[in-house]
């Protein structure tokens, strides 16, 4: 049996900032998951991006990843938000989001997720105290005097103050610890597709609210730019079945032409859009982080966000405890956390949910009220670079690494 101080169910990116982050405070650390190094890092295995907003930045370059990203992200220049129906010109109310009010280099940084993945394992592999393990995911919790028993599926079982279910939306480790979730559907589905087109972005970020749904283009490197579209779930079927010919006319009537020719480019990827929040992120030596403890709609690209600062935060707290001499598995240590992230979570979760419920629709007064809005806060600069400051997850108590500190 190993024995380490935290043991991670998942070995998503979530889960990799918390392990190294926990490895850097000197603490042993075990990551399970059922996923091996060499298939989470290719790029069939997922096409997504993250838009690292310039908080999660600072984290990781007090992490050491951002050396290994910072060649392959896009800055985010500007941010373009718009509103109308399908085929018709945008209102003339739009939102403009501008790095140079906001006194930054950059409102945010879009990342492949396989890069993200690959400069996470990158610095994991130099830390001796920390060890991945997989295939072999997590797949039971036992109590043990001030421990918990891990077993993976490998056979292999490990003896540790603490465990992180950090193991995604449907968290088998959440279920089996019978910690409650409040959730429904959004009777929408989330199509992924990288995009090659004739001109340059410029670094411009778009966010086009259709009646279906956000339609967003997030820039990438190259003459490329990631198409995050939101679809009704009765659509998005049929769409994912088109040709290459059929889905890039589709594409097309959404994009516009200010990019010149779009073209799909690589696989396509396609998920259902859920809402969930954990009633509670804690039991006695147990924690969740991350998609396994919220997960919220993708209509501002906040999820990944969140679930940095659920790993910022619950590692600052272990290590504060460790560094006392007190039991990082406590639930005393444990609260902490969950009074910390849980609310801010749930502001966020709320947030983005509303702002779907207000846009994804065709309601002639409710468009009138979101453009009027928009109108309103693009034209008071107070409003605007708050707003900003919100996206660059720069709003309330920041975790150390968060401010590009040490945990």
């Amino acid at each position: 049996m190993k024995n380490c101080d935290v043991i991670i169910g998942g070995g998503g990116m979530v889960g990799m900032s918390l392990a190294i982050a926990l490895a850097k405070g000197g603490l042993d650390v075990v990551v399970a998951d059922p996923v091996p190094q060499s298939a989470a890092t290719d790029a069939k295995f997922d096409g997504r991006v993250c838009a690292l907003a310039y908080a999660s930045v600072r984290m990781f370059q007090a992490l050491g990843v951002w050396e290994h990203l910072a060649p392959l992200a896009q800055p985010i220049n500007d941010i373009l938000v718009t509103d109308a129906k399908l085929g018709s010109e945008p209102s003339p109310f739009s939102l403009h989001f501008d790095a140079a009010e906001a006194h930054t280099d950059a409102l945010g940084h879009i990342v492949e997720n396989r890069h993200t993945r690959t400069g996470l394992f990158a610095v994991a592999n130099t830390l001796s105290n920390l060890s991945f393990v997989a295939p072999a995911a997590l797949t039971n919790l036992e109590y043990e005097g001030a421990a918990v028993v891990a077993t993976l599926a490998n056979g292999e079982r490990c003896k540790a103050r603490l465990a992180v279910a950090a193991d995604g939306r449907p968290s088998p480790m959440r279920e089996l610890m019978g910690l409650s979730i409040v959730s429904w559907s959004y009777a929408q589905w989330g199509i992924v597709a990288t995009v090659e087109h004739e001109k340059p972005h410029n670094g411009v970020a778009y966010e086009h609210f259709l009646p279906s749904g956000p339609f967003a283009i997030l820039p990438m490197t190259g003459n490329r730019s990631s198409l995050v579209w939101t679809e009704k779930d009765k659509i998005a079927p049929a769409m994912m079945k088109l040709d290459a010919e059929g889905f890039d006319a589709e594409i097309a009537r959404r994009f516009g032409s200010h990019l010149g020719k779009a073209t799909a480019a690589g696989p396509r990827w396609s998920y259902p859009l859920n809402f969930h929040l954990a009633r509670s992120y804690v039991k006695p030596r147990f924690a969740l982080a991350g998609d396994s403890a919220h997960g919220i709609h993708p209509i501002a690209g906040q999820g990944f966000n969140l679930g940095l600062k659920d790993a910022a935060a619950l590692s600052q707290i272990i290590l504060d405890a460790a560094r006392l001499g007190l039991d990082i598995g406590s639930l005393d240590t444990l609260r902490k956390y969950e009074r910390w992230r849980r609310f801010d979570s749930l502001v966020m979760a709320f947030a983005m949910d509303g702002l779907n419920r207000l846009f994804s629709n065709d309601v002639a007064p409710l468009r009138l009220l979101r453009d009027l809005g928009m109108g309103l806060v693009d034209a008071v600069g107070p409003a605007r670079r708050f707003f900003m400051r919100h996206a660059g997850g720069d709003i309330g108590k920041l975790p150390r690494l968060m401010k590009g500190e040490a945990a």
